[in-house]
C-alpha cells in the first residue's frame, strides 16, 4: 500500500535527522575539547614544574676557588657589612674592608681571620676612595676584583619633607648616592677584570617613598643606577645585583637618633610651619615612628647578608634580592599598587597636621 507524505511531513522528517547530526556533532567536538584542554592543561603543568626544578637547580649552583677571590665591602663598622665580612672571611674569600672609624676596622680584625684586611674609608670623599682604590689594587695584583658590596649608607634625618634644608637632603645623598656611584665607577675596572659582581644595596624604600627627605630619594637612586648599569655591562661579563632589605634592627633604625633628629628639624622650623602642625604634631608623629620599629623591625640580620652572599657565590645570581618578611609580604607588593593606595595608606597612618583641609 502506498504511503503518501506531505511537504510538511518531509520538513519535520529532515528536521530531525539534522538536530540529531548536530547533537552529535557537538558532543563530539565537546570530548575533543575537553581533551585537548586536559593535554594542554598537563603540558602546562610539566613545564611549569620543569621550569623551576631547573631555576632552583641553577639558583643553587656555587663558584670554587672562592679562596683567590678578592671582595670588597664598604660601611663595615656595624650593622650588614659587618655580619658579611665575618661571613664571607668564614667562606674562604679574600676580604677587603672599607671602615669609616679606626676602632670599626680594629673591632672587624679582632673578629676574623688573618685574611681579611681593612682600610679607612669615607665615601664622600674623593681622596679617600682613590686612596682605598691604590691600595685594592696592589692586593688584588693582575686578578682584579671579584666582587664590591657597596653597603655604606645613612638614613637621617627623615621626616616629613616641608621639615628639611638643602643640607639635610644633600648629607644623605652623599652617602647613599653620590659616593655610591663613585665607588662603583673608579672600582668597576677592576670588577670588569674579573668579570665578578658589583652588590648594591638599596632597600624597600626604594620601592615605595614613605617617608621624606634624602633617604628614600638615594635609594630609589641605588635601584635606577643599577639597572641602567646593568644593561650597559652585561656584555662583558659582569653582575649587577641589588639587595632590597625591609626593616632591620641596626642603627640605621634606632629610635635615639630618629628622634634626635626629628626634634632637631622641629626646632628649625618657622613659627608659621609649626603653627600648621600643631604642637602635638611631633609628639604624635614620633610616637608612630616608634610603633612602627618596634613592630616591624627584624633581629635576624643574616636574611640580608644571606642575599649578599648569594649575589657573590652563585653562578647565576639574582637581579634583585628582598630580604624581610616586611619586603616580601608588604612593601614589595604595595610598590605593584597604584599610587593612590600608597597615598591613603600613609594618610591613614600618619598624623593629621592641625590646620589640615
Amino acid at each position: 500500500m502506498a504511503v503518501s507524505l506531505s511537504v510538511e511531513d518531509v520538513q519535520m522528517f529532515l528536521s530531525l535527522i539534522a538536530e540529531e547530526w548536530i547533537q552529535r556533532e557537538l558532543t563530539l567536538y565537546a570530548f575533543c575539547a575537553y581533551s585537548n584542554n586536559c593535554t594542554c592543561t598537563y603540558v602546562l603543568g610539566a613545564f611549569v614544574l620543569l621550569w623551576v626544578l631547573v631555576w632552583f637547580y641553577r639558583d643553587n649552583l656555587e663558584i670554587t676557588k672562592v679562596s683567590e677571590k678578592h671582595v670588597f665591602v664598604t660601611g663595615c663598622d656595624s650593622g650588614f657589612g659587618y655580619l658579611l665580612c665575618k661571613r664571607l672571611d668564614k667562606r674562604g674569600f679574600r676580604v677587603l674592608a672599607g671602615c669609616f672609624t679606626e676602632k670599626g676596622a680594629e673591632d672587624l680584625k679582632s673578629a676574623t681571620g688573618p685574611y681579611l684586611k681593612t682600610c679607612i674609608l669615607d665615601v664622600t670623599s674623593t681622596a679617600s676612595i682613590q686612596k682605598a682604590l691604590e691600595w685594592t689594587k696592589k692586593e688584588v695584583g693582575d686578578k682584579g676584583l671579584w666582587g664590591l658590596v657597596n653597603n655604606a649608607g645613612r638614613s637621617l634625618p627623615m621626616g616629613p619633607s616641608e621639615w628639611m634644608k638643602i643640607e639635610d637632603f644633600q648629607s644623605t645623598l652623599k652617602v647613599n648616592m653620590t659616593g655610591m656611584i663613585e665607588m662603583t665607577m673608579d672600582f668597576l675596572p677592576l670588577v670588569k677584570k674579573a668579570r665578578g659582581r658589583l652588590v648594591n644595596v638599596a632597600s624597600v624604600l626604594g620601592r615605595v617613598a614613605a617617608n621624606g627627605g634624602g633617604y628614600c630619594i638615594s635609594k630609589f637612586a641605588v635601584e635606577s643606577f643599577s639597572d641602567c648599569l646593568r644593561r650597559d655591562i652585561q656584555n662583558f661579563g659582569v653582575n649587577v645585583c641589588i639587595i632590597e632589605p625591609g626593616f632591620f634592627k641596626t642603627q640605621v633604625t634606632s629610635l635615639e637618633p630618629i628622634e634626635r633628629e626629628l626634634h632637631r628639624l622641629w626646632n628649625q622650623l618657622t613659627p608659621e610651619v609649626k603653627e600648621s602642625y600643631g604642637d602635638k604634631y611631633l609628639d604624635k608623629y614620633i610616637n608612630i615612628q616608634r610603633l612602627i620599629m618596634n613592630t616591624i623591625c627584624d633581629s635576624d640580620l643574616s636574611k640580608v647578608t644571606n642575599c649578599m652572599e648569594h649575589a657573590l657565590m652563585a653562578v647565576h645570581p639574582r637581579t634583585r634580592y628582598s630580604a624581610g618578611w616586611d619586603a616580601k609580604l608588604l612593601w614589595i607588593p604595595l610598590s605593584y599598587m597604584p599610587a593612590c593606595v600608597v597615598d591613603i595608606a600613609l594618610k591613614l597612618v600618619l598624623p593629621k597636621p592641625a590646620k589640615s583641609v
